[in-house]
Formats: C-alpha cells, sequence, structure tokens
C-alpha cells in the first residue's frame, strides 16, 4: 500500500476510534514533522492533527534547526534520507542541543518493527509503508507520557557526533577529523574498518573526555572544484576586457 495511502486510512481510523476513546490533553503537545517529500508531511501532519495535535513541518533538518531555534515542539518525527541535511545527521544535533525533546525516526529502508536501527539517534522508530499509523500514534502517546524520563536519560548520555569521512592520508589510510564535544578541539582519527551505523568511541587528544562518534561512509568531504570563468561574449564594436 503507498504510504500516503496507509496515512490517510489511520487517519480515518484514528478519527473513528478518538470517538470513542480521546487521547487526554493532546492539544498541549506540539508535533515537528521533518521530511522532504512534501505529500508525506502532509499526510502525518492530518494524521495528527486528526487525533488532536498540533503540527509544525520543515522540509529537511536545516529547515528543521531554524524552527528549533525560535520553538520546542514535544517531539520531533523525522525522516533518515533527506537531501542538505541528513535525518541520521539533524538526529545527532537535536539530542546534543535539544536533549529534552522525544524523537521518533522514521524511514521506508529497514524492516526493523518497531526496533531503533544501530546507529540512529532515537526514542522510537517508525517504519514507513511497514507499520500501521496507528501503532505511530501510540508511539506518540507513549512518548509524551515518559519525557520526563528520557530527557533524563538524554542528558546523562552524551550524545555521538555523526560525521563524515574526510579521504585518506599520504599513506593512504581513510581518515576522519573529530571535535571534542568539551574542549572544541579538533583531531584526526583513522579509520581501519568501515563499521556503518556504529556508535564508536575515542579518547580526546587535549582532555580527559571521551568522544562518542559515528562515521557516515555515505558522505565524502572533499576540497570543492575550482569554478572555470564562463567565457565572456565579445560584443562587435568593443573590446573584451582583460583582468591585470
Amino acid at each position: 500500500m503507498d504510504i500516503c495511502c496507509e496515512l490517510l486510512h489511520g487517519i480515518i481510523v484514528g478519527i473513528q476510534k478518538e470517538r470513542h476513546s480521546p487521547m487526554s490533553n493532546p492539544s498541549k503537545h506540539e508535533i515537528l514533522v521533518v521530511d522532504d517529500d512534501e505529500s508525506v508531511r502532509d499526510s502525518l501532519g492530518l494524521l495528527l492533527q486528526s487525533s488532536g495535535y498540533d503540527v509544525s513541518r520543515a522540509t529537511n533538518g536545516f529547515d528543521a534547526l531554524l524552527q528549533l531555534k525560535r520553538h520546542l515542539p514535544s517531539i520531533v518525527l523525522s525522516d533518515l534520507n533527506m537531501p542538505q541535511m541528513s535525518g541520521f545527521e539533524f538526529l545527532s544535533v537535536v539530542r546534543r542541543r535539544f536533549s529534552q525533546i522525544s524523537v521518533i525516526a522514521m524511514s521506508g529502508a529497514y524492516e526493523s518493527g518497531d526496533a531503533v536501527p544501530g546507529g540512529v539517534i532515537a526514542d522510537a522508530f517508525y517504519a514507513k509503508g511497514h507499520s500501521n499509523p496507528q501503532a505511530l500514534l501510540r508511539t506518540v502517546a507513549e512518548l509524551i507520557r515518559t519525557h520526563a524520563v528520557h530527557a533524563m536519560e538524554h542528558r546523562r548520555e552524551s550524545a555521538p557526533v555523526w560525521i563524515p569521512r574526510n579521504g585518506k592520508d599520504s599513506h593512504g589510510i581513510p581518515y576522519v577529523v573529530l571535535t571534542c564535544t568539551d574542549c572544541l578541539r579538533s583531531f584526526p582519527l583513522s579509520v581501519m574498518t568501515e563499521d556503518l551505523q556504529k556508535i564508536q568511541e575515542t579518547p580526546c587528544l587535549f582532555c580527559p573526555n571521551t568522544v562518542r562518534y559515528i562515521i557516515d561512509f555515505s558522505l565524502l568531504v572533499a576540497s570543492p572544484r575550482p569554478e572555470v570563468d564562463a567565457p565572456v561574449p565579445v560584443m562587435r564594436g568593443t573590446r573584451r576586457a582583460i583582468a591585470t
């Protein structure tokens, strides 16, 4: 079943159930939906609004961070595969900067049921196209009910940094550049194995802190290619300017 059709079906079922067992004070809570697919954003928004929640929407991680600087929702519901800033990186930033917010990651690329995939920094997971929309509403209600417990857990454990690889050194060994979350100093680290979606730890070279990180091997930081100057058209009767 198409994801949007599945969500619309969930809206109808949700409205019918709400008549018999309305959720307690859902309007006091706002959900931020982050997805680059407009139809998914709108469908999820309607599903949550039909259950009484306030909903805001963002098109990608950068857009969502701008909204979080102005206002904090109760829950962030974010896709993982998005352009500009992936959901993996976005959720890592949310955990470090807005630890009081509960997070639901969502994607259609995993078939892990309700389990949060490895390396995904979230409190819960929603498998788009594989899960019942009513399961999403139950997850939202449960995270709101246990909000204080999750916020305490987030503050107790430092969130890993999601980083791209930086290429290879002079010996051909892949490496990354880490920035310590305590002293804010950066240092290189050789990468001997490509462990995808795995939280790793290493001691900072400059202070006693332990840096937790995840390497995104789908991204590679490289120097930008030099821009090629576009040819300047020469008009008849004029001379082409020469830079000195």
